[in-house]
């Protein structure tokens, strides 16, 4: 699993065999089973994750009813707010799938970017990378209709069709179930003509 990782991180930097032992013996790798609560509202954590197989998401629970924000997949990161601002989280964090994460705190990576400064470049590049894909998503979001959403997932993150339940999906999209399957029929029914 740590291969997957070293993979990604070569992308951004070139790690030495000192490097890569030091973020091994961190001990920072974690099987998590689905549906694993991870952070729940009000609760304050110092933990942010890195997913390197599975699925997490996000979500509000308003009027007893689950409201999915976003889901991390494969190489995504999550810092939750609580972990900067030191306040309760305000929202939930679950496993949608059995999943393996990194899971890391401020001490730890201050320590090992203290040891290791190209850490410090990485985690600012995958910030801004992080920081721009979010504001173009809720811009979509923002401008779209729920099909174009539904449509624009099916075209960017295809394989959460697959893996994360409808209900979510449609709570992701921000419509009910029910609008969600007969979104699918018009739109199966126009690919068929």
């Amino acid at each position: 699993m740590h291969d997957l990782l070293f993979d990604f991180i070569s992308k951004y930097v070139s790690l030495t065999e000192e490097e890569k032992k030091a973020i091994l013996s961190l001990a920072i790798f974690h099987s998590v089973k689905k549906g694993t609560i991870l952070l729940k509202e009000g609760e304050k954590s110092n933990d942010g994750y890195f997913v390197l197989k599975g699925c997490i998401r996000t979500y509000y629970i308003i009027d007893g009813d689950e409201k999915t924000t976003a889901f991390y997949t494969e190489m995504e990161a999550l810092t939750p707010h609580c972990v900067i601002t030191q306040a309760p989280s305000e929202y939930y964090i679950s496993c949608v799938n059995d999943t393996i994460l990194l899971v890391s705190n401020p001490d730890m990576e201050a320590e090992t970017f203290d040891k290791f400064p190209k850490f410090v470049t990485l985690c600012r590049i995958l910030a801004e990378e992080l920081l721009a894909k979010q504001q173009i998503n809720f811009d979509e979001f923002k401008t779209s209709s729920p099909e174009q959403r539904y449509l624009n997932l099916l075209q960017k993150r295809p394989d959460l069709i697959q893996r994360v339940p409808q209900h979510q999906l449609a709570s992701y999209l921000g419509i009910k179930p029910q609008s969600l399957s007969r979104l699918r029929a018009r739109i199966s029914e126009k690919n068929k003509d």
